[in-house]
């Protein structure tokens, strides 16, 4: 050390590639994969946390005030009303205001939220008076019933399907873990939507960054349990997984017909159905698989709706808001096949609802066909 000066040191090692890289990466490296995933968790809570500090889209703009109060409506309306009223339009649920448009998965999600909420804040969800609560109090209890859900469902996925996936890593593909798990949990469409959704507004020369949130990371969590069931060989277990997916973020296709349902869960169908059927086609006994996995979905699905299988009138009047037809076949701020060639061909001047809804099923079984088969 020369007098006068100080000499800054930092450490560094050489990786198994033989590249220089910093203590603490190289520290993750060579621990566990539960190891690497908590930490690089914290460091993803933090950030959802931060995210979560906005504000939200609609916020004091009546009168719907944007998906936020969509999401509190929905908890308002299940732990306040018998189960049967929850996609029933009646007068203390006015379907035209948020109604419930969501499968039943969604509506136990909202029940069990809205419960905390009215043990907590019962203001933020009283019948009919709560309509366009907005209180700091009630904004932080929604992004922590957001946060929770992620660190029950999400988290845990994610950590099985990279266990399945790279087993027990050689030293050389430790590293791979920990990017792999920082890219699925720092996934910023997944953050920005769930704890952001971030709404941009122009106002003259400003741009103004809103805040809102879903609970995409439910459907999408039980997803990659399914696809990690998939890989583990627990094709069971990825089914049912798969069918819960289903059953909170919508229960039809959305590719190129009912785009107004735009729900991501959905666009897996062929991939999962060709898998598994074709799985149970290539075994000994085909029938006996088939039935099982039969079985296995039709239990699921019951399970779920089984406080609306009691009659037919409650199953449509909950498949008459998961499927709004009469709101046509696209709406207009959709980016989708029909809505960018509707510039073009103006479909719904042209053809029927019916038309268009036979159209659009048959536009979407053809462009799904070759992978199927493949």
């Amino acid at each position: 050390m020369v007098k006068g000066k100080e000499t800054s040191y930092t450490v560094s090692v050489v990786d198994g590639d033989g590249n220089q890289c910093c203590w603490w990466w190289w520290w993750l490296e060579h621990k566990g994969t539960t190891t690497t995933f908590l930490i690089v968790g914290l460091f993803v809570v933090l950030v959802r946390a931060a995210v979560s500090l906005h504000s939200y889209s609609g916020f004091a703009n009546p009168p719907k005030f944007g998906d936020y109060e969509a999401q509190r409506h929905w908890m308002e309306i299940t732990i306040n009303l018998p189960i049967q009223e929850w996609y029933r339009n009646n007068t203390s649920n006015d379907l035209s205001y948020w109604g419930l448009d969501y499968p039943p998965l969604t509506a136990y999600q909202s029940f069990i939220h809205g419960l905390f909420l009215g043990f907590v804040h019962p203001e933020s969800v009283s019948l009919v008076t709560s309509r366009g609560h907005e209180s700091y109090l009630g904004k932080l209890l929604m992004r922590w019933t957001v946060l929770s859900f992620d660190l029950l469902i999400f988290f845990p996925a994610v950590l099985y399907f990279v266990i399945v996936r790279y087993g027990q890593p050689s030293r050389s593909r430790k590293s791979d873990i920990g990017w792999h798990i920082a890219m699925l949990l720092l996934n910023p469409c997944l953050i920005l939507i769930d704890h952001g959704h971030f709404q941009v507004c122009s106002v003259l020369t400003l741009t103004v960054i809103c805040v809102v949130f879903q609970y995409n990371c439910i459907s999408l969590g039980f997803t990659i349990g399914a696809v990690a069931g998939v890989l583990s060989g627990k094709d069971l277990v990825a089914c049912v997984l798969y069918c819960l997916a289903l059953n909170h973020k919508q229960v039809l296709i959305s590719d190129l017909s009912m785009v107004t349902l735009l729900h991501m869960s959905a666009y897996f169908v062929p991939a999962f159905f060709s898998h598994l059927l074709g799985k149970c086609l290539r075994h000994k006994h085909p029938l006996f698989e088939v039935s099982k996995l039969g079985f296995y979905v039709l239990g699921t699905f019951a399970a779920v709706w089984w406080p609306y299988l009691y009659s037919k009138d409650s199953i449509l009047e909950v498949l008459s808001r998961l499927a709004p037809f009469e709101r046509g076949i696209f709406e207009d701020y959709v980016a989708n096949f029909w809505c960018a060639s509707s510039i073009i061909i103006k479909w719904k001047r042209l053809f029927t609802s019916e038309s268009l809804r036979l159209l659009s099923l048959i536009a979407t079984v053809i462009t799904c066909l070759p992978s199927i088969d493949q």
